[in-house]
């Protein structure tokens, strides 16, 4: 939902143009304009980043575990299909190539540190939610690797893995985000985009995440999602307007909190009529009841 509700206000870096072209302000799930990088797209679809989350969900929903074959079978078909009409960002683009020169090798991302598997991994950590940790956190890595081999890549994703599971397990926001950040599975780097949102947690999220940067690469946007997070940790439509307010990758750090927020606060947390706003809905909710079929026999 973070993802589509940034659909029509994606990558607009200054915030005057914002105001201009939404003057009664972002309130989610725009309709791309004429230009738009998703211009063909209607509220309530995903950018391609909501797109490959659907991929992943329904591969395991399909295989019960997670299986970068499987997976990125299902991201080189949907990717290379003359029909595709989601974005192809770096990550894509270079992973296709790398693909084209190495088939069936889908251990060979790109070698990219942006925001392609961290808004997607959640399945992933709710997959392996009951499994050890070392066995989560390898399928995090192997997800990763399907489009990135990136240590950056890699140490966020884990990073956001940690996160999620404290969050499932029950613990509140604020308290889950201070023990990843201790944790002995998150990297030195890793940590520290923890306590560079911590640091700005004064400021409000369009300022926070103008200091950070509001583009793409993960030392800018993750730690400026951690603080939307952070600052509206109780309320899961504020903390993505927030951060989609503040323009840039809007939609790729709406993601994370998303994931995040609906992790901690759970389905009552969420507006009902943001979730009726997803026009992928019944596809989503056809391969989460696969998947949950599956993992009850």
């Amino acid at each position: 939902m973070g993802d589509a509700a940034g659909l029509g206000s994606h990558w607009i870096y200054d915030l005057d143009e914002l105001k201009e072209k939404f003057p009664d302000g972002i309130q989610g799930f725009e309709t791309p304009q004429k230009g738009h990088y998703h211009e063909g797209k209607q509220s309530g679809d995903q950018t391609h980043y909501g797109d490959t989350a659907l991929l992943l969900i329904e591969s395991l929903a399909a295989c019960g575990e997670f299986r970068e074959n499987d997976f990125g079978l299902r991201f080189e078909g949907h990717f290379s299909s003359p029909a595709c009409k989601s974005y192809k960002d770096h990550a894509t683009r270079e992973t296709l190539a790398n693909l084209a020169e190495k088939p069936g090798n889908y251990q060979n991302g790109a070698d990219d540190n942006q925001m392609a598997t961290i808004t997607r991994l959640a399945p992933v950590v709710i997959c392996y939610h009951q499994n050890p940790e070392g066995e989560r956190l390898d399928a995090i890595r192997r997800l990763t690797r399907v489009t990135q081999n990136h240590g950056t890549a890699e140490a966020c994703c884990l990073a956001s893995a940690v996160l999620l599971q404290h969050l499932l397990n029950g613990t509140p926001f604020r308290e889950a985000f201070e023990t990843t950040r201790k944790s002995a599975e998150v990297s030195c780097d890793g940590s520290d985009y923890f306590e560079f949102a911590h640091m700005l947690r004064e400021m409000d999220v369009i300022t926070a995440t103008g200091r950070f940067g509001q583009s793409c690469p993960l030392p800018q946007s993750f730690p400026a999602a951690l603080h939307a997070a952070w600052s509206y940790h109780d309320d899961f439509s504020t903390a993505i307007l927030s951060t989609l307010r503040a323009g840039g990758d809007n939609a790729g750090r709406a993601a994370m909190v998303g994931a995040w927020l609906g992790a901690s606060l759970g389905m009552e947390g969420i507006p009902e009529e943001w979730r009726t706003k997803l026009r992928n809905h019944d596809r989503i909710e056809a391969a989460i009841k696969q998947w949950f079929e599956k993992l009850i026999e």
